[in-house]
């Protein structure tokens, strides 16, 4: 009899002394967020800006390609073909400055939403910690929530934190 009510006694504990346990779906999360929608924006801003500059630098180097065509027909064949090299060699460094420019622009954009991928994270730990929450898991695409009670669901509350906070 002793041993039922100790056994008793540390089920009632437990159950007294569960865990705070919800989830939020980063998709969601991360779809609705203002900040990333103002980097995705900005990025495409300036991407959309080099790809006119790099068809304008593209036009104006096959402008220059058919002056030296034209001008290689009164020229002696070994001329022409070192026109033809200092070209094809400036094509290429132009080729490879535009893709340069092109890793950085990309490198940017990455590192901006990595950064902001850390912050959301920092606020979702802060969130937790303020709410008790013994764990916040992690749900949507690719998440370790296979499932969960819509009651447990904190994504919209989540989202009104990220996007009520600037830092």
């Amino acid at each position: 009899m002793k041993k039922i009510g100790l056994v008793l006694g540390a089920i009632f504990a437990l159950g007294c002394n569960q865990d705070k346990i919800g989830y939020v779906d980063t998709v969601r999360l991360m779809d609705k967020n203002n900040e990333k929608s103002e980097i995705e924006a900005k990025y495409q801003e300036r991407s959309t800006s080099f790809n006119k500059r790099r068809d304008s630098i593209s036009q104006a180097f096959q402008i220059e390609a058919q002056a030296i065509q034209a001008k290689a027909e009164t020229m002696s064949q070994t001329k022409a073909q070192e026109e033809f090299d200092l070209l094809q060699q400036r094509g290429q460094f132009i080729g490879q400055q535009l893709q340069q420019e092109e890793q950085l622009l990309q490198q940017q954009g990455q590192t901006e939403m990595d950064s902001l991928v850390k912050k959301v994270r920092r606020q979702i730990q802060d969130y937790g910690k303020a709410q008790g929450y013994t764990f916040i898991l992690g749900g949507g695409d690719g998440g370790s929530v296979l499932y969960g009670l819509d009651s447990k669901d904190l994504t919209d509350e989540v989202i009104e934190l990220v996007n009520s906070t600037k830092e």
